[in-house]
C-alpha cells in the first residue's frame, strides 16, 4: 500500500494491515518493491502485526511517474481554475499511460471556480478525442458520483500537478477519508506538495485508489520514437493513413492529411502545436542516444 523508512505496509487478504521489513536476499538483489505490488509475506508477529516481505509477483503494468505497479487505469487530474489547466502536462500524461497500456480518465475538478461555459468547453475538446471525461468540484459535490462510478474493482492512480485537488477529490470520494490537502500559492499559482510518498487507499465500493505526489514536469518516454508519437493520438487516426508519405511525422512534409485536417479545424490547433513540441523533444532525445 505505501512503503518509507524501510518499511512497507502490506494489505492482507482478510483486509487488515501488515507492516513489513525485507528479507536480506530482497535487498542484496537489489528487488524494488512499489505500491501495487503484489507480495508474499509471512508473519512474524501476529500481535503487533509485524511481518517479512519474501517475493514480489510479477507485474503486469507499471507507471513511471507516479512509480506504481499493478495499475488499471489512471484519473489525470487538471483544474479548471487556480492553478490554471496545465495542457501539456495532460497530453504528456495521456502519451504516458498510453505507452504503459493503462486506461486514462481525464478529470477537470474545481469547477465552482469558473463559469458554466467554461466548464464546458475544454471538457468537450477531450471529449471527443474518445477519453472519458469527467468534470468535478470536491465543494460542491459536482460529478463526484460519475467519478465514483469508473473506480469500483480497480487500481486508480489519480495523478496530475500540486493543487488540482487531488487530496480533495480523494478525501470527497469517501466518507471518513482526511488526507492533507493545501492551498494555491497566490505569488506562484502552483500548488503546495501536501502528497509525500504514493499510497494506495482501500475504497469502500472496492479497489484501491493510488494518492500520489504532485510534479509539474513530465518527461516522455524513453524509448518513444520520432515515428510512434503520432500513435498515441487519437484525433490524427482518421487522417494519418491519408498523407502521402507513410513516414510522415506530420510536421513540414507535403501531402500531410493530419496537418490539413488541423488547418480545416478537425483537429485541435493547441493540441497539435503541443505534438510539434512533443516531436522535437523526441528527435532531440534520439540524436543524445
Amino acid at each position: 500500500m505505501k512503503g518509507y523508512s524501510g518499511f512497507y505496509y502490506v494489505l492482507a487478504e482478510e483486509e487488515r494491515i501488515w507492516e513489513c521489513s525485507l528479507r536480506g536476499r530482497n535487498r542484496r538483489k537489489g528487488q524494488t518493491f512499489l505500491p501495487g505490488d503484489r507480495v508474499v509475506c509471512t508473519i512474524v508477529n501476529e500481535t503487533t502485526g509485524k511481518a517479512v516481505i519474501e517475493d514480489v509477483l510479477p507485474r503486469r503494468s507499471q507507471l513511471d511517474r507516479p512509480l506504481v505497479a499493478n495499475v488499471d487505469q489512471v484519473v489525470i487530474v487538471m483544474a479548471l481554475a487556480n492553478p490554471a489547466p496545465d495542457l501539456q502536462l495532460l497530453d504528456r500524461l495521456l502519451i504516458m499511460a498510453e505507452s504503459h497500456q493503462v486506461n486514462s480518465v481525464i478529470c477537470f475538478n474545481k469547477a465552482d471556480l469558473v463559469e458554466v461555459e467554461e466548464a464546458e468547453q475544454l471538457p468537450k475538446s477531450y471529449l471527443k478525442l474518445g477519453f472519458p471525461v469527467v468534470v468535478t468540484s470536491s465543494v460542491t459535490g459536482g460529478g463526484l458520483d460519475c467519478l465514483k462510478s469508473l473506480l469500483p474493482g480497480k487500481i486508480t492512480v489519480f495523478s496530475g500537478p500540486s493543487g488540482v485537488g487531488k487530496s480533495s477529490l480523494l478525501n470527497a470520494l469517501q466518507d471518513g477519508q482526511s488526507l492533507r490537502t493545501g492551498e494555491v500559492s497566490a505569488k506562484l499559482n502552483r500548488g503546495r506538495h501536501t502528497t509525500r510518498h504514493a499510497q494506495l487507499l482501500a475504497f469502500s465500493a472496492g479497489g484501491l485508489l493510488v494518492d500520489t505526489p504532485g510534479f509539474s514536469r513530465l518527461n516522455l518516454p524513453e524509448d518513444l520514437r520520432r515515428e510512434e508519437l503520432g500513435d498515441y493520438y487519437p484525433d490524427f487516426k482518421q487522417y494519418k493513413h491519408l498523407c502521402r508519405f507513410h513516414s510522415c511525422l506530420h510536421r513540414e512534409e507535403p501531402g500531410c492529411a493530419v496537418r490539413e485536417a488541423m488547418e480545416k479545424g478537425f483537429i485541435d490547433e493547441g493540441r497539435y502545436q503541443r505534438y510539434l513540441v512533443f516531436l522535437a523533444e523526441v528527435m532531440a532525445a534520439e540524436r543524445r542516444y
